[in-house]
């Protein structure tokens, strides 16, 4: 089938093609009554704009900058890596992509961040959250001077984000528990929680998610409070090493992001007999699911996610609907037999 053009649109409505792109482009100078031609006009042919067409040729140009964590998690540096490998083939439509690494966990960096870069920061900001009234004020004087926003992984919903890009963590921390009580079964006794912090919603979500099928599902399994390792394998160790050490009614191990090297090096201490669910499919996990110190990773996509951010972004940069089952981030489980 023939696409429809705005010169098919013209001729529809009875007008110039000038006025067609006036009214396409919302400029002044049209009155009421053509536009409502031309709008029935598009109607009527079922006209749809290529938008990217359309800003190539007026020069149209835009500038993203993404605000991601440092540190030493693989799933950060899968996440920077993405972003890089996608200006490439963003700056064939135009956009150019800023990339900031900050320190984990730390709101006063993102703030410094957004402050550093100025007028600079572009078009659109995708932050990678943390729960604090700062970053919700820095988004909020982002928003005011046009800066669309989106969170990005880990969300902060009570501000004025635009858009959340990123897994459901409250069905991510369910589907760990639904895991681990498969694995435990039949067995009783205590589960620990590995966390990064309390600050990352992403984080808090997921715990919420895994204790509400706990304790509806699992009557014989105690969920210990959280160990916060603040995303360093070193200190996720030292933590988790303790709590097994004093400790050997543990059965089972969610580790729900951040500092995964340390709890495998952890249990691989202990040589406790454990169950475990963890994030992060790095070279480490991958080893542990083939030894077995692992019995499953749950992991999203960083890839999908950075050129879902640039999509999102884009569309509110254009004021354009967004494709909501392509921008769904999906959750994958891998145990040993399907790693690839």
């Amino acid at each position: 089938m023939t696409r429809v053009t705005a010169q098919d649109v013209a001729k529809e409505a009875g007008v110039s093609l000038a006025t067609v792109d006036r009214v396409l482009n919302k400029r002044k100078g049209v009155r009421e009554a053509t536009i409502q031609r031309v709008v029935d006009a598009m109607d009527r042919l079922n006209f749809v704009r290529d938008q990217t067409a359309a800003n190539l040729a007026r020069g149209r140009s835009y500038t993203f900058t993404f605000i991601v964590s440092a540190g030493e998690t693989a799933f950060f540096n899968d996440v920077r890596a993405e972003i890089e490998t996608a200006k490439h083939q963003a700056s064939k439509e135009r956009i150019r992509i800023n990339s900031i690494a900050i320190p984990p966990l730390d709101p006063r960096a993102i703030v410094d961040a957004i402050d550093d870069m100025g007028e600079e920061i572009g078009d659109g900001v995708a932050i990678v959250a943390v729960e604090s009234q700062i970053v919700r004020d820095a988004i909020a004087a982002l928003r005011k001077r046009g800066v669309h926003v989106i969170s990005f992984i880990s969300d902060i919903p009570n501000s004025e984000r635009e858009r959340f890009v990123g897994i459901d963590n409250v069905a991510a921390g369910r589907v760990a528990a639904s895991l681990l009580k498969r694995f435990v079964s039949p067995r009783s006794g205590d589960v620990a929680v590995v966390a990064g912090s309390g600050t990352l919603r992403d984080h808090v979500e997921r715990r919420m998610g895994f204790e509400q099928v706990m304790r509806a599902e699992c009557p014989e399994l105690n969920v210990l409070p959280w160990i916060e390792g603040e995303e360093l394998a070193g200190l996720v160790e030292e933590k988790l090493s303790n709590l097994l050490s004093e400790n050997p009614n543990v059965v089972g191990i969610y580790s729900l992001g951040g500092g995964t090297r340390g709890v495998i090096d952890a249990i691989e201490t202990a040589k406790q007999d454990m169950c475990v669910v963890t994030t992060e499919l790095s070279e480490h996990t991958r080893a542990a699911l083939i030894n077995g110190t692992v019995d499953a990773v749950l992991v999203q996509d960083p890839s999908h996610e950075v050129r879902s951010a640039i999509r999102v972004l884009k569309h509110l940069t254009d004021g354009t609907p967004v494709n909501e089952k392509q921008e769904r981030i999906r959750i994958e489980i891998f145990v040993r037999d399907n790693l690839h």
